[in-house]
């Protein structure tokens, strides 16, 4: 349902930039797109979504294994708002290639057998992730829709238990680094002829990791997950 509203609220947004587009270019056809410059650097303000859902069970202690906590363990993580910086070449009028810059900080909490338990307090996660896009012109007040694809590979950066790992004994939390892929959409809107636009996008990635809970030196659990996140941001660009 969150995602949902989320979802509405942009189209909601587009759709009121779309109406003063309209009126603007009745006036004089102030929304003129630039499609001569090279580059397009966009700053953004980015909702990331993930899943965080446990895939596998690869290994856990047989002491555990036997506690009522783990007959049926499930996990999600929270979401996260955070800026985000992209930047496009453009080699052709319709082609382009972006990559992407921001750090994702998230919590890992339980859910099924787990429900409550604050599991991982904090990963920091960078998302190196670079798309081929294809950019749609010619249309009405210059609206250049787009679809892209391309690799991501997550990075992850100080990974510490949560308080009820803690208290279940576990003193450090290790997570892999991630290859994966990602699917993008988005719409850009000019703004004026000067190069500047409205930007809407949306990616969806599928990546996995896994996470190993240790107890001093003991590996007690080790799990895949899902992350498999939306990234959903909204921001200016500027083309040159």
């Amino acid at each position: 349902m969150r995602n949902i509203f989320k979802m509405t609220a942009a189209m909601t947004a587009l759709a009121a930039t779309l109406s003063i587009a309209t009126a603007a270019q009745a006036d004089g056809g102030f929304f003129s797109p630039k499609t001569d410059g090279m580059f397009q650097v966009k700053v953004l303000v980015t909702d990331v979504v993930p899943s965080g859902k446990i895939d596998t069970v690869k290994s856990i202690l047989p002491s555990l294994a036997s506690a009522a906590a783990f007959s049926n363990p499930q996990t999600y993580a929270n979401d996260n708002v955070v800026p985000t910086v992209a930047i496009e070449i453009f080699p052709t009028k319709n082609i382009s290639v972006e990559t992407i810059c921001c750090f994702t900080n998230h919590r890992v909490y339980g859910a099924g057998s787990l429900a409550g338990a604050e599991l991982v307090d904090h990963t920091l996660i960078l998302p190196a992730t670079i798309t081929a896009k294809y950019h749609f012109t010619g249309l009405p007040m210059g609206i250049s829709p787009y679809i892209g694809a391309g690799p991501a590979l997550f990075f992850t950066f100080g990974t510490r238990p949560g308080v009820d790992a803690k208290n279940l004994g576990v003193t450090s939390v290790r997570t892999s680094d991630s290859f994966g892929g990602a699917a993008q959409a988005g719409v850009d809107v000019p703004l004026g002829k000067s190069g500047f636009a409205l930007s809407l996008d949306a990616k969806r990635y599928w990546v996995k990791t896994s996470a190993d809970f240790y107890a001093g030196s003991v590996d007690a659990l080790s799990t895949k997950h899902n992350l498999d996140p939306w990234v959903l941001s909204t921001g200016i660009a500027y083309r040159f």
